[in-house]
């Protein structure tokens, strides 16, 4: 728009300008003055010579911008094909296997005896040059409380002046890694006064000993306030919450997010397979049309099939199903009911009459189907389901003319429930 204006401008300055010129001439000089019909085809033709320049310019322009975009896109391309993943860090008590942190590729954790890991096994590069799930942890097998590591007291040197504590006095040991540390205590007018890091409280006799607190144990999983969505693992003066394989750690470092395997690409699902998204995982879904012996269907789309024409008289084809649709669909384990899942609807009526029922399917009980307007059925989940589970719902459509059948719509809806609520 910018760019039309200024043209515009351009033009009517040296329209002007000639004007002016060709006006000052009639005064400078003796010579008769062209008459208008000559001036306004000077005119016309320098328009013209305008216009000529202002779409060499725009082409020129076009092609400059072309160029360009080419240049960015082999820029961008040559940055995602060296782009690699910040090195991820290497566990306590553990190792890591894989050196490539490329986008695609895979780094594996393991934990030395007597240590178990805390976390995934396994982490991708995404092309967000992020890694999948969150950094594992190894923990010891014999631990007591979910500390992350078993620890032994020490005794604190000679020098410790601050303490109220005798010099025989056996201390545990001040490691950060430690669930028992001594106090921080200072002397002031005769009186002492002992306290302790975030996290522990104090102990002992006289107040000498700080332990950790449990976090987890005074808010466990499954009640009001709990800290963890998951998992809640204590460490020495806080916790961490960790997540299942499938799910990724919130921002608010206690809840846990999806993540989609079919979007970022983490599945093995071929060609002819549809990635379908689930709660914790994916699955490779093949959508095939039904074999009827006295109907044959065709493929029109990928989640769709289409009954082919029927002979003239042929009752037992024309009262097959006219087409079949596949949904799938995702939803965690003890999902509160009853709850709407699918609706199904008429994109245009031929007879005065529908209706809607369930016609099949795994889990029937669980399901139920409602008319929620004149042309409209809703699919709905009656009964909590405990993952993991897979059923199937199958939903008919039926259109009638003075109670003779029009056609059947059939749709069937694969509903894939998570082991996790």
């Amino acid at each position: 728009m910018r760019m039309e204006v200024l043209c515009r401008m351009m033009k009517a300055a040296g329209a002007l300008m000639l004007m002016l010129s060709l006006h000052h001439m009639c005064f400078s000089s003796a010579q008769e003055c062209p008459s208008t019909p000559d001036l306004l085809n000077s005119l016309r033709q320098v328009e013209k010579m305008l216009a000529v320049h202002e779409a060499s310019y725009q082409q020129g322009l076009r092609s400059l911008r072309k160029k360009i975009s080419a240049l960015h896109n082999s820029t961008v391309a040559i940055f995602k094909k060296r782009a690699s993943c910040p090195k991820p860090e290497l566990p306590t008590h553990g190792r890591r296997l894989g050196r490539v942190f490329g986008v695609g590729h895979e780094v594996h954790f393991l934990c030395k005896p007597g240590y178990e890991l805390i976390g995934p096994q396994t982490r991708v590069c995404l092309e967000s040059l992020k890694w999948s799930g969150q950094q594992p942890m190894c923990r010891r097998f014999n631990s007591t409380g979910n500390s992350l590591a078993a620890f032994s007291p020490a005794a604190p040197s000679s020098s410790s002046s601050s303490s109220s504590l005798p010099a025989s006095a056996v201390l545990p040991s001040s490691s950060p890694t430690s669930s028992v540390r001594p106090s921080h205590c200072t002397h002031f007018l005769g009186s002492t006064r002992c306290t302790c890091d975030v996290g522990f409280t104090i102990s002992g006799r006289d107040n000498n000993i700080c332990t950790d607190i449990d976090e987890c144990h005074l808010f466990p999983l499954g009640q009001p306030g709990r800290l963890c969505v998951h998992q809640c693992v204590n460490t020495p003066g806080s916790f961490h919450c960790f997540c299942p394989a499938g799910y990724d750690l919130a921002m608010d470092g206690r809840s846990c997010t999806d993540v989609d395997e079919c979007e970022n690409r983490m599945h093995n699902c071929t060609a002819h397979q549809v990635c379908v998204n689930t709660f914790g995982g994916f699955q490779c879904v093949a959508v095939k049309c039904p074999h009827m012996k006295n109907a044959t269907y065709i493929k029109t789309s990928p989640m769709r099939c289409e009954r082919n024409p029927c002979m003239v008289g042929d009752k037992a084809c024309t009262q097959a199903p006219n087409s079949i649709s596949f949904h799938f669909l995702s939803m965690v384990s003890n999902m509160s009911a009853p709850r709407v899942l699918f609706r199904v609807s008429a994109a245009r009526v031929l007879g005065d009459t529908l209706r809607f029922g369930l016609a099949g399917g795994r889990g029937r009980g669980h399901f139920s189907v409602q008319r929620s307007g004149r042309q409209t059925g809703t699919l709905l989940l009656v009964t909590p389901i405990k993952g993991p589970a897979t059923l199937e719902a199958e939903v008919e459509m039926s259109e009638l003319e003075r109670n003779t059948l029009l056609g059947r719509y059939l749709t069937k809806v694969t509903l894939f429930v998570a082991p996790y609520e």
